[in-house]
């Protein structure tokens, strides 16, 4: 540590310079993110709430109260009110939690777990963490999990199967219908990742958008994964993990008896209660309504961008279903691509299955950044 302090003028100007090396969604060249400008309510609710700790709720009453009405808000979006569940730090988290959940409720040596080759690499991190072999089910020809695959995948070591609604590439939404029936059939817990997809899926169905169900109104689904801090404008770290029933936190607790709660179930200890200050403000302030018109609109810019690329001869990966566009150019390589594109200083990602530019449409993309993506592109691609 240095012997001599900074002035308070000194740290911000330092951090302002720290701060100008990073990208800042509010240009709409990021593109590649599932993350993007928090709402001012949200941000405002947040910076209230940075003493709360709700690692150890007696203290902050208030806090808990607020955490409790915002897994109620999110399970009624959900399917179901009556869930139970936490504010947290995001989709790694709450998938993890799920998935130490499902083992904890069975008793099978050498647990597996099934998921769709499309699955988050968070299951990656939760088969290490928890000791847990990860399956992988095959995709079908528009990138959803294979159905056929997941009935060859089961067996009597299987403690968990995952679907996705909204996967991270390409935001496709698997058959969990489908799976609801195998898992109910079969006893076997099934969770829906839905960080991505569940701040969208119900509200673009509000508006007559021919989606399947994936939530908690289906009775194989035991728990999902919802991330207020993508979709639903929130400050990062914020993300939920709902379960249908309390046991399932009951069977990962461990007694905390220095604290004024006496069991813990989720990973992170202490834990900020900001993130669920910052939920339960904009679940409030912005409401069906205000969600609703926030997915049209995104997925209206989506259609833009799709027709756009299709007009410059591109090839679409698949027909976007949620606010997702991941394509290719038969003149170059992805690679070469997303360097020309980055030259230009748009932040794009690539797609690993299949390799493909991908580009989120979220709430700080808007048509005007579209356009003049389109018209980059068109330069590019005609070089």
């Amino acid at each position: 540590m240095d012997e001599n302090r900074f002035s308070k003028e000194e740290v911000f100007q330092k951090l302002r310079e720290f701060q100008k090396e990073d990208l800042t969604h509010r240009s709409g060249k990021i593109l590649g993110s599932m993350c993007t400008c928090p709402h001012e309510v949200g941000r405002k609710a947040y910076a209230m709430f940075l003493e709360s700790n709700l690692g150890d709720p007696g203290l902050f009453k208030g806090t808990q109260k607020l955490e409790r009405e915002s897994i109620e808000l999110l399970g009624s979006i959900l399917g179901s009110k009556n869930v139970f569940g936490h504010i947290i730090t995001g989709g790694t988290e709450a998938n993890i939690m799920a998935m130490r959940a499902a083992r904890n409720c069975s008793n099978v040596q050498n647990p597996e777990i099934i998921v769709p080759k499309s699955a988050h690499f968070s299951f990656k991190k939760a088969s290490n963490i928890l000791c847990i072999k990860l399956k992988e089910a095959k995709l079908d020809d528009d990138y959803k999990m294979d159905l056929d695959s997941v009935m060859e995948l089961l067996s009597d070591r299987t403690v968990a199967v995952v679907g996705v609604a909204g996967t991270t590439e390409l935001g496709k939404i698997d058959p969990i219908p489908e799976l609801s029936k195998i898992c109910a059939e079969q006893e076997i817990y099934l969770h829906v990742d839905a960080a991505f997809g569940g701040f969208i899926i119900p509200f673009l169905k509000e508006i007559g958008y021919d989606l399947p169900d994936f939530d908690f109104s289906l009775d194989g689904v035991c728990s999902m994964t919802i991330d207020p801090h993508k979709m639903g404008l929130a400050p990062i770290p914020t993300g939920g993990i709902l379960f249908r029933d309390e046991k399932y936190l009951d069977v990962m607790s461990i007694e905390t008896p220095y604290l004024t709660e006496k069991k813990q179930s989720t990973i992170v200890g202490t834990r900020t209660g900001a993130s669920a200050a910052a939920t339960w403000a904009l679940l409030k302030y912005m409401g069906k309504e205000g969600y609703t018109a926030l997915s049209r609109n995104c997925m209206e810019i989506t259609k833009t961008l799709a027709q756009g690329l299709k007009e410059l001869e591109l090839e679409l990966i698949t027909e976007p279903e949620l606010n997702i566009v991941a394509f290719k150019s038969e003149k170059m390589s992805v690679d070469e691509l997303a360097q020309k594109l980055s030259d230009k200083g748009w932040a794009v990602s690539i797609s690993s299955y299949p390799r493909a530019i991908r580009i989120i449409v979220m709430p700080h993309i808007k048509k005007e950044h579209i356009t003049q993506f389109l018209i980059d592109l068109k330069q590019i691609t005609a070089n």
